[in-house]
């Protein structure tokens, strides 16, 4: 008995600080666009002279907004041992574009072989966010040169290294401290740069012969500038002729890095957020409209095991929620849906219990040894079941990894850790329960457990 006291007193310490980690503002502070506190990220609460910062869920595309990119690499003229190590290349540039582009929790994974998915919360240009991650910002500078037919054409201005190799002068010599400033006397924005020592030794024989001269500025084959030189120029210059938006992603784009191989976008999904704030509004009534109908059947139908059942679930739910906003999961609808399943499920381990309890009572045990019964012969079958459930939540995690289906990963991720805590909310959370209300005389009558 004295065990089963610690063990109650647990899971209630357990309770509450799930509770302190999932209760949420107060109404009067949600956005004026009707967005719960979830999507605000941190939130501070303020209890007498201490205050407590805590974080808010985290809320996927589908609920908070955003765009979703999938890019496919071109590895075709990468050795086939070197192609993992390129795409990974292609993550990582990518990503330090998005973070100096200053999205909060973007998402960028690797899908398959070739794949790789971006998730940019709360960014709603998707124009503006195809022109970052999609473009390849190969820079490189050219001169023009007269044909014999007397037409202009645009060469790769080239020139010898430290070794007297001839080099094309391209963005790879930058360094990373690329930054927008803003011409004193035009008040235009530029883009100023540094090059490397070796970078200098390419520019300024460049930059000597084409002396009043143009000098072009290439961006991925494109001419995006063709300021004209003043001078001998050594390690450092500006580009002019962009816009203010044009050129905070040059400069993004060039302190992260060229992408080592070509890609494109092959989908592109921009999701609003007032929709995923009805959506979200909408599953929270779905999710307790559907809670508080299983309780009352439960409490109805076993009687004081119900209600026992139903002091679980609530902690079922107050245990999965605290989870979610820990480890963090980034939760989705069909995140939402997965969760609302699980509590189903968790039930179902209840009534696995219930029925079998009451078949032993029936067969002459006393109350104590059903109990004990009741849950070791309802094992094996929420165990089977639930490893089947484990079983197809790895698949769909797999699918949606590799074929870059962000919904699926989400509900398998949620279903998962649903279902794992349910076996804990059934046979640990329920059986101390029972435990503890077995030694009281109130609880020995047979009709609270739903035997005539």
């Amino acid at each position: 008995m004295r065990r089963n006291s610690w063990i109650l007193g647990s899971i209630v310490i357990l309770m509450l600080a799930s509770l302190w980690v999932v209760w949420p503002q107060q109404p009067s502070n949600y956005l004026p666009s009707g967005i719960p506190w979830p999507t605000r990220g941190w939130i501070q609460v303020q209890l007498g002279d201490f205050e407590f910062i805590r974080k808010g869920m985290t809320l996927g595309l589908d609920l908070q907004g955003g765009v979703d990119v999938i890019l496919e690499a071109d590895l075709s003229q990468q050795p086939v041992g070197e192609r993992d190590r390129a795409l990974e290349g292609v993550r990582e540039i990518l990503e330090r574009r998005v973070n100096a582009f200053g999205v909060t929790e973007p998402v960028i994974q690797i899908h398959g072989e070739n794949r790789i998915g971006v998730q940019l919360p709360g960014v709603q240009n998707v124009e503006e966010a195809k022109q970052l991650i999609g473009q390849t910002a190969q820079l490189d500078f050219r001169e023009q040169l007269i044909t014999e037919q007397g037409r202009q054409v645009w060469v790769k201005a080239t020139a010898p290294d430290s070794t007297g190799v001839e080099q094309v002068l391209t963005g790879a010599y930058f360094k990373r401290n690329t930054a927008v400033v803003f011409n004193q006397q035009t008040n235009q924005p530029e883009v100023s740069f540094e090059l490397t020592d070796e970078g200098a030794v390419l520019f300024r024989p460049i930059t000597a012969r084409l002396i009043q001269k143009p000098l072009g500025i290439f961006m991925d084959g494109q001419l995006i500038s063709a300021p004209t030189v003043q001078a001998q120029l050594s390690d450092r210059g500006v580009i002019t002729g962009l816009s203010l938006q044009e050129a905070q992603t040059l400069a993004i784009q060039l302190n992260a890095g060229a992408l080592p191989v070509p890609v494109r976008i092959i989908k592109e999904t921009n999701v609003d957020a007032t929709l995923g704030a009805d959506s979200v509004r909408k599953s929270i009534i779905a999710g307790e409209i559907g809670l508080i109908a299983v309780l009352i059947f439960m409490v109805l139908y076993y009687r004081l095991p119900g209600v026992v059942a139903s002091m679980a679930l609530l902690g079922y739910t107050l245990y999965v929620l605290a989870l979610f906003k820990l480890l963090p999961v980034t939760l989705t609808l069909a995140g939402i849906a997965a969760f609302i399943l699980s509590v189903g499920m968790a039930v179902d381990a209840n009534i696995l219990i219930f029925e079998r309890m009451k078949e032993e009572m029936r067969s002459g045990r006393t109350l104590a040894s059903a109990i004990d019964s009741g849950f070791d012969r309802a094992w094996p079958s929420i165990r089977d079941s639930n490893v089947a459930t484990f079983i197809t939540c790895i698949i769909l995690f797999w699918f949606g990894s590799n074929f870059g289906a962000s919904l699926v990963t989400g509900f398998a991720v949620t279903l998962f850790i649903g279902v794992a805590v349910s076996m804990f909310s059934a046979i640990v959370v329920t059986r101390t329960f029972l435990r503890v209300l077995v030694g009281r005389s109130t609880t020995q009558q047979s009709w609270l457990f739903g035997l005539n």
